[in-house]
């Protein structure tokens, strides 16, 4: 599907696609797991754009949009302009927000100081067996977490639930196969609607467990088949230099049973080594693309555009610094690599506390409320 755009108009975030430009000239084509339709099926995929221009030229396969033997295009009509990205920028701007640690803020306050659209969603685990809860132990639906879930989305946000993370009793390892895996996947989705849930798999008893590692990518493999459309996003700890075993471990396996990942996500923080964590963010990220590129013999721009970036503003655990400044080197580099995500541990912490050391209700250094969500917002991807 191709079509034009006039000056002053683009394209931001988009999905179950591919995204090639030619100044105004934009073209989309099928992923790796949506080229071929059967007779009588279908296919979508969407886009979120940028300015007032109305598309021209549209063309789907080569011939009109318009219809005649090409079916019509299942993105808006060429007759009105596609709808303006929320402030915030792209739907990936998605920083992790907990709702029972750390003071947590008000969703409105955020959104309405810092223009931030999406939030990713801290933390859902097994609260017994194969049964989700957020923190292992409120409910799905009824509690503090769906009211705030409403809040963010009569603003015109949304946001991500993140299953999994460093503490906590996680469903990979207490559902016994795939599909039960799946099925619990598939009560958080239904609980919201969701268009993208995030997999933290970060800790020992799934990160390093090759087992668990194979129940969670068969499990997104089925959640992928059930839920057409839907975002898939999995989260993980690197090295300087990119993933490690595991991490590559992950990929070619993610790739051998296909899984259909469509973001993997790296958090490039607790290296440990007092490091330049600009530079060592950008290593990393470059680690993690060639890893891409090696499994699944993709572009690097391919690569890139699966990618997404998961700080921690301010000081690590590991008392590495990074600033408002190194965020926005950060955000920038993403954005010019067309990454498909940024986010941060966390908009708890998103509050100046200088000397502070780290705690769950601010960054440890000098800074205004919400400075780092507010840089994060102008991700585009």
């Amino acid at each position: 599907m191709e079509f034009d755009l006039p000056a002053g108009s683009g394209v931001g975030s988009y999905w179950d696609a591919l995204l090639t430009t030619n100044g105004q000239h934009f073209t989309f084509t099928n992923r790796d797991y949506n080229g071929s339709i059967a007779s009588g099926a279908s296919v979508s995929c969407g886009f979120i754009g940028s300015g007032s221009g109305t598309p021209a030229n549209c063309k789907l396969n080569g011939g009109s949009c318009a219809g005649g033997t090409v079916p019509p295009p299942t993105t808006p009509p060429t007759t009105s302009p596609p709808p303006p990205p929320p402030p915030g920028g792209s739907a990936g701007a998605a920083p992790y927000l907990y709702f029972d640690w750390g003071s947590p803020p008000a969703p409105a306050t955020v959104m309405s100081a810092t223009g931030i659209k999406s939030f990713t969603l801290a933390f859902v685990l097994s609260s017994g067996g194969c049964v989700p809860a957020w923190d292992g132990s409120r409910p799905l639906t009824g509690g503090v977490d769906a009211s705030n879930i409403a809040a963010i989305r009569s603003r015109g946000g949304d946001v991500i639930p993140s299953l999994g993370g460093w503490s906590g009793n996680k469903l990979g390892p207490n559902c016994s196969t795939p599909q039960a895996l799946a099925n619990a996947y598939q009560q958080v989705i239904n609980a919201y609607s969701l268009k993208a849930i995030d997999i933290d798999i970060e800790n020992s008893d799934e990160f390093e467990n090759e087992a668990v590692q194979d129940r969670i990518l068969n499990a997104l493999k089925i959640v992928k088949q059930n839920n057409p459309g839907i975002k898939t996003i999995i989260t993980f700890g690197t090295s300087t230099t990119g993933p490690t075993y595991y991490g590559t471990r992950l990929i070619n396996q993610s790739r051998a049973l296909g899984a259909n990942i469509d973001a993997y996500t790296i958090m490039p923080f607790d290296f440990g080594v007092g490091a330049n964590m600009y530079q060592s963010t950008v290593n990393a990220a470059e680690g993690l693309r060639a890893a891409l590129s090696n499994a699944f013999g993709w572009s690097a721009d391919t690569a890139y555009r699966h990618m997404g970036i998961s700080g921690m503003n301010g000081l690590s655990d590991q008392q590495e610094l990074t600033s408002t400044q190194t965020w926005t080197q950060i955000r920038d580099w993403a954005n010019s690599k067309h990454l498909t995500r940024l986010a941060f541990w966390s908009v708890n912490r998103d509050r100046g506390c200088a000397g502070g050391g780290v705690t769950a209700a601010c960054s440890g250094i000098a800074q205004n409320d919400w400075d780092f969500t507010r840089i994060t917002a102008g991700f585009t991807g």
